[in-house]
């Protein structure tokens, strides 16, 4: 037995509802349904940003928002002009859900909960008479030039279903993309993108949870970021580390995730202004133990574990410290090397780089370049950006670049 509809998304999740909320509220005549594989709705919206749902970034501007797309930058210029940061809030501000901005600019709702997102959504869906139907895995997917028309042919393990147009709002899921790639679109493979790096090492083993701003290299490639860095029980964490996981997505992932990286735990003074500075406090703190307290802006507990693994004793003076050791411990401060073996996710935000070949998309409908009527919305293209609402984005505003299309 067929259902028929005028539009079908396939994916229950934040750019599925997006794109079909907006259909209907622009043309309420057109039926849509929405086909979810599980048996929930909406799950990564849930457990998103801790479980608040960090729904977007204070970045108004749309050329300094496209820089935070590793993946993506060029193409979604043309998009952010038309639905940017500001016109999310302005949406859910209209569907009355308030938003704040936090101090490094991310924005959640107002009520700290990601179940107002998924309320409004919901709500929306209910108003508008929006089919939502889970536990649809999709099998096989057919384009049938008919009689009365041509229309798409969703097959899922227990039902059919016929419609004129079909968005994909699947995010990271090889099976659809084995299916697109069945109809002739080139799939960019899939590698994870945002993770934290695994490091066992002496200086950091006794430190999880000191947080502290720094830059960070990956030695032998051209990556670099400056950002806070957490250091954590397995390794490194923090926005530095999850930069460099977004940009390095493709580099990292060829090196296995073996890879030695440098941290310049005083950010931006270089070895040899390090090494100044340490002489000048060598004079003013002549007779006080070096390893006490930390005479720089860093904790003492990482202070004293730099310090110790320059070779300095636990009862050296300043006065006593030698040339080596002054610059043994501005080696450590500016340009330590840490071992990485292996790689963590960051939370239960999985992000992957990789995706629908992004030449075979119109960035001004989010339409297939090689099929008509078929429309993609999400991640399931090679799009993806670093932590901080910027996902999120990027699903709003190609659901919405789909909804303008297809409602006209």
């Amino acid at each position: 037995m067929n259902q028929d509809f005028d539009i079908i998304i396939v994916g229950g999740g934040a750019a599925g509802f997006f794109s079909a909320i907006n259909i209907v509220e622009r043309n309420p005549k057109l039926k849509v349904a929405i086909l979810e594989r599980g048996k929930e709705v909406l799950s990564k919206v849930r457990i998103s940003g801790g479980g608040r749902c960090n729904v977007t970034h204070a970045c108004f501007e749309p050329n300094e928002l496209v820089k935070f797309y590793p993946r993506g930058e060029k193409e979604l210029r043309g998009p952010f002009h038309q639905f940017g940061a500001g016109d999310t809030i302005e949406w859910f501000e209209k569907h009355g859900v308030e938003l704040k901005i936090e101090d490094d600019g991310r924005m959640f709702p107002v009520s700290n909960s990601s179940q107002t997102i998924i309320d409004c959504f919901l709500n929306a869906s209910h108003q508008l008479g929006i089919t939502i139907v889970t536990g649809q895995s999709v099998q096989s997917i057919f384009y049938t030039e008919g009689s009365t028309g041509n229309y798409w042919k969703i097959d899922t393990q227990s039902e059919s279903f016929l419609a004129e147009k079909l968005i994909l709002a699947t995010g990271s899921n090889p099976k659809i993309w084995d299916l697109l790639h069945t109809f002739g679109h080139a799939i960019i493979t899939p590698v994870p993108s945002l993770f934290t790096f695994n490091i066992k090492d002496t200086r950091i083993k006794e430190l999880p949870g000191i947080a502290t701003q720094v830059t960070v290299k990956v030695k032998d490639t051209k990556l670099e970021s400056t950002g806070p860095l957490l250091i954590t029980h397995w390794g490194m964490s923090g926005p530095a580390i999850l930069k460099l996981s977004a940009w390095g997505a493709r580099i990292l992932h060829d090196k296995n995730y073996q890879f030695k990286i440098e941290v310049n735990w005083l950010n931006d003074i270089d070895t040899e202004d390090a090494e100044t500075l340490l002489k000048e406090l060598k004079q003013e703190h002549a007779k006080k133990t070096v390893v006490k307290k930390s005479p720089l802006d860093l904790q003492n507990r990482l202070w004293e574990s730099l310090v110790l693994a320059s070779g300095i004793g636990n009862e050296t003076k300043w006065a006593d410290l030698s040339k080596i050791q002054l610059q043994n411990l501005a080696n450590q401060l500016t340009k330590g090397i840490f071992q990485v073996n292996g790689k963590s996710t960051f939370k239960d935000e999985f992000v992957t780089a990789g995706g629908i070949d992004l030449k075979e998309i119109n960035f001004k409908t989010m339409e297939s370049k090689l099929h008509p009527n078929l429309y993609f919305a999400g991640e399931i293209v090679n799009i993806d950006a670093i932590t901080g609402g910027f996902n999120f984005q990027n699903a709003w505003t190609s659901g919405f670049l789909v909804a303008n299309a297809i409602s006209e």
